[in-house]
This record gives structure tokens, C-alpha cells and sequence, in this order.
């Protein structure tokens, strides 16, 4: 099983397919990671040899920031709007949509499930 960037990589995957699984990597950087490291993008993960698996494993430290660094610049990016008071980042500290959706109706994803309306006993 190849393990890159703290990531166990699915073993049936074409390697492309399987890079994707690491936190800031799509498919277009997954295809070029595989142009980079000289790896067929379509061999799938069990049939890479040690040799490969360590290219690529070189080629994602050198030149991407990935799964934990990444993870921490985006949440310490967020924090900092939060700490300046910008509109966005009151948008992210009440959970609201932060890009200017329409929040009336919809934004249920960001908003959470509906809050039922108390009715007072008489």
C-alpha cells in the first residue's frame, strides 16, 4: 500500500485517481504530479514499484503544499478575516453563506437543519 503525504492511497485506483485522495490535490495537479514524478498515470496503485512511489512521494514535499499545511494555511486565512472584522469573516463566524448567496430560503447546507419555532402553552 503506498502511503503519501500521511494518506493510504486506494490500492485499485489508476494513480491519478488515487493522488486525488490527498487534501489539495485535483486532477489536473494529480496529472501533473504523474508527468513530474515519470509515472503512468494509469497504473493503478498496487502495481507501482518502491522507486515510483518514492518520485512521486518527492515530487508532492518539493513542490505542493498538502493535506496538514494546507488544511492550516486555509483555516489560519480564515481566522485572520475573522480577527480583522471584514465582512467575510463575520459571514464564516455566524455560519452564513459567505459568497453572496441568497440566504431567505435556501443555504440550508451551511446554516444546518431548520430550527422548529417554539409555540408558548396557553
Amino acid at each position: 500500500m503506498a502511503r503519501i503525504a500521511g494518506v493510504d492511497l486506494p490500492r485499485r485506483k489508476p494513480t491519478w485517481v488515487a493522488l486525488t485522495y490527498i487534501y489539495g490535490i485535483g486532477k489536473t495537479t494529480a496529472e501533473r504530479i504523474c508527468a513530474e514524478a515519470q509515472v503512468d498515470g494509469r497504473t493503478r496503485v498496487d502495481s507501482l514499484t518502491d522507486e515510483q512511489v518514492v518520485r512521486l512521494r518527492q515530487v508532492i514535499t518539493e513542490s505542493y503544499r498538502v493535506e496538514g499545511d494546507l488544511r492550516r494555511d486555509v483555516s489560519m486565512s480564515i481566522k485572520r478575516l475573522m480577527d480583522l472584522g471584514t465582512y467575510r469573516g463575520l459571514r464564516h463566524r455566524r455560519s452564513l453563506p459567505v459568497r453572496g448567496q441568497r440566504t431567505h430560503t435556501n443555504a440550508r447546507t451551511r446554516k444546518g437543519p431548520r430550527r422548529q419555532a417554539i409555540k408558548k402553552k396557553k
